[in-house]
């Protein structure tokens, strides 16, 4: 009996081919185990679902006779899975040896090289000042708030489509923040569930190398125990902290201090109808994360990279996304309400809003928050956080798609 296929990689980004001469499914890997992107034709794209892990290559052959209409397919077959394993995106031995070798390399590398610059923003320092100051002037007037400030929320969208949000997020503030060490909480697009990422590696853009404070590091790596991976491949590929760090850079120099935490998705808890500290992973960073701050005092100001809403048909809804039209008023009425509990330092009301409608078929949340991580954890691990809200908007990354974003001062309540 014939072997059956290699399942195809389940976490690869796959979407509509964005060239009009090139039509089919887009098909590239988020984690960098391989550079290759895809375009697989329609015809070839409606047998994808034969790389399931039980169909043969006799089942591949079968399915695309009959879509195609063709009685000799043997060639294109084999192509169609000769391509596919050469570009690791099959789960077979070639994807492994490959991701042994990129968990390997990053281990072993003393900085975390940047994976943005040349596409997120300018991969030379000069024009990325240049740049960062033009978006920087774009910054709405500055709603000031009482208490201490103690962190911003930003987005983590590409800059060029949040700039006002950026702007309001990171334009004044104090120069003197720059002696403190930033704990920057991140949303971790491709970590483990209801895990937290550490790197002690500074991180490297064209401004130069951070300084990562390894002590503040350890120390939470200690109390955290198994909640915290340390060297966590994904900081490898994520950018969620890697912009929010050429703003800093941009502001306070490149050896800036930082402490980067990339925050999972919540599962355990959300998945039984509770709260997010239901798993023991959770509760133990959350009470790690507050005994730190509760430790280090002012030593520490908090950034969280963070996004909002996720709708359109990017993101698997049957929906033509347009930002501030029609569905998406309502979006922001949502949006807003969530984003109120969090000016109201409510963490359980903030996370009842984001479960609110879920369903198994959509998710706990049907927003689809990727940066309700990092807002709860912060909001838990300091009670006293009241939220500002600087700006909010939508943005169309692209025709039919859109991300919700915005920009909070996180202040202790007077």
């Amino acid at each position: 009996m014939a072997p059956p296929l290699p399942r195809l990689r389940p976490e690869l980004d796959i979407m509509p081919s964005p060239v009009p001469s090139q039509p089919g499914l887009l098909l590239r890997d988020p984690y960098r185990y391989s550079e290759a992107v895809l375009v697989v034709p329609p015809l070839l794209a409606r047998c994808l679902g034969c790389f399931d892990g039980a169909q043969t290559e006799a089942d591949l052959r079968e399915a695309l006779a009959r879509v195609s209409g063709q009685p000799s397919v043997t060639e294109p077959a084999r192509h169609l899975v000769k391509t596919l394993r050469e570009a690791a995106f099959l789960d077979d031995e070639v994807f492994a040896e490959r991701r042994a070798r990129r968990h390997h390399e990053f281990t072993a590398a003393p900085q975390r090289a940047p994976a943005h610059a040349g596409s997120g923003y300018p991969a030379e320092a000069a024009p990325l000042a240049t740049t960062l100051d033009g978006y920087l002037e774009q910054a709405p007037a500055r709603r000031d708030g009482t208490g201490a400030l103690l962190g911003i929320a930003a987005p983590h969208v590409s800059p060029e489509g949040g700039v006002a949000s950026y702007a309001a997020a990171y334009r004044g503030l104090p120069a003197e923040l720059g002696e403190r060490t930033f704990v920057i909480l991140g949303t971790s697009h491709y970590g483990e569930p209801d895990r937290f990422g550490l790197t002690r590696k500074p991180f490297a853009t064209p401004f130069g190398a951070t300084t990562t404070d390894g002590r503040v590091v350890s120390a939470l790596a200690r109390a955290a125990g198994r909640a915290a991976r340390v060297e966590d491949y994904c900081h490898a590929v994520e950018h969620s902290i890697e912009f929010q760090v050429v703003f800093l850079q941009h502001l306070y120099g490149p050896r800036v201090k930082i402490v980067p935490i990339l925050c999972g998705a919540f599962v355990e808890g959300p998945a039984a109808g509770k709260r997010p500290e239901t798993s023991d992973t959770v509760a133990r960073f959350v009470d790690a994360l507050g005994e730190l701050a509760a430790r280090e005092g002012d030593r520490l100001f908090f950034v969280l990279g963070v996004d909002m809403t996720h709708i359109g048909r990017r993101y698997g809804d049957p929906l033509r996304a347009r930002a501030g039209v029609g569905p998406l008023l309502e979006i922001q009425t949502r949006d807003r309400a969530r984003i109120a509990r969090l000016e109201a330092g409510d963490a359980a009301g903030f996370w009842e809003l984001v479960c609110d409608g879920g369903t198994p078929e959509q998710g706990f949340d049907p927003l689809k928050w990727c940066g309700s991580a990092p807002f709860y954890t912060l909001h838990r691990a300091l009670p006293q956080v009241r939220g500002t809200l600087l700006h909010y908007e939508q943005w169309n990354i692209d025709d039919s798609s859109v991300v919700t974003f915005g920009a909070l001062a996180l202040r202790g309540a007077v």
